[in-house]
């Protein structure tokens, strides 16, 4: 079982790589994304799958983080699935087109690494919860700036 938790955990190994593992991470989920746009090509399946599996990220990925944590030590840059979960989060509900993936990549990243507002505060959560939340409300935040910019264009 850990061997499963040590490859969710990483996203299947793209936390190993020493620098920028999170952005793989990110970009992991960007493919993820345009695969199903490009499988399903439908938009009601497509938002439902995104959806499942971001919460489905999110909740193994909490899980995996949680006992992950407890051989690579507290938040480790090894653990990626929270960018692959908070990136799905960034570009749910938004129409699929290469610029708003693009764009979505690009919040989605400054506000993980930048934590700005409230972001930074989820941190502080136990258990895998604090690993995964900050990344969910970074996706959050890309999302709903995301969504204001499709507004106003």
């Amino acid at each position: 079982m850990l061997n499963f938790h040590k490859i969710f955990a990483s996203a299947l190994g793209l936390g190993f790589i020493p620098k920028g593992s999170g952005t793989f991470g990110a970009l992991l989920a960007c493919a993820l994304i345009a695969g199903i746009f490009g499988l399903v090509n439908d938009v009601f399946y497509y938002h439902s799958i995104l959806i499942l599996l971001t919460i489905v990220f999110t909740l193994v990925g909490r899980w995996s983080s949680a006992v992950m944590e407890t051989h690579w030590g507290e938040d480790s840059s090894k653990i990626v699935i929270d960018e692959v979960a908070g990136m799905c989060l960034s570009i749910c509900f938004i129409p699929f087109s290469w610029q708003n993936l693009l764009l979505a990549f690009i919040l989605f990243r400054f506000f993980d690494i930048y934590k700005p507002f409230n972001i930074r505060s989820f941190e502080k959560y136990g258990n895998g919860w604090g690993v995964m939340l900050d990344d969910v409300m970074a996706g959050i935040w890309a999302n709903g700036c995301l969504q204001i910019i499709i507004f106003f264009l």
